[in-house]
């Protein structure tokens, strides 16, 4: 069932069943259960980027410029929209940013309002082209 709706979330309650081969009432009390137990976190589209005005991609690693400092730079940058995810990583750096932006000055932009906001350095690596993403989440077995 997991696997079923993490490849198409739009699928009717009918194409589950088909495809999982049970009723549709117990497909639709499965994807309760599995939305109360937070297996499934929420249905949402997947956006073009360049369509939505946003067609560069980058990765920001990002590094307290003092070791004493608070370890709260995710709270510090959560308001800032450009940012899609914050990933704590193993490293020479603390997090791991990505973001989308409409051009290189907006890149420019947003890694100084970084930098202010939680007193960072950072590392950045444009993204040229993306091969895949948003690829479906299999189940562990």
């Amino acid at each position: 069932m997991v696997a079923a709706i993490s490849q198409d979330a739009r699928a009717t309650l009918a194409q589950l069943s088909d495809t999982v081969g049970l009723s549709v009432s117990a497909v639709q009390a499965r994807l309760r259960r599995l939305e109360t137990r937070g297996v499934i976190a929420g249905y949402r589209p997947i956006l073009d980027a360049e369509a939505v005005g946003k067609p560069l991609s980058a990765f920001i690693e990002i590094t307290p410029l003092r070791l004493d400092q608070p370890d709260d730079a995710p709270e510090l940058l959560e308001h800032l929209a450009e940012i899609e995810g914050c990933y704590s990583i193993a490293g020479q750096a603390s997090y791991m940013l990505f973001v989308r932006v409409a051009s290189p000055r907006e890149l420019e932009r947003l890694i100084r309002d970084i930098r202010l906001a939680a007193s960072v350095s950072t590392r950045t690596t444009v993204v040229l082209q993306t091969f895949y993403e948003h690829r479906p989440i299999v189940p562990a077995r």
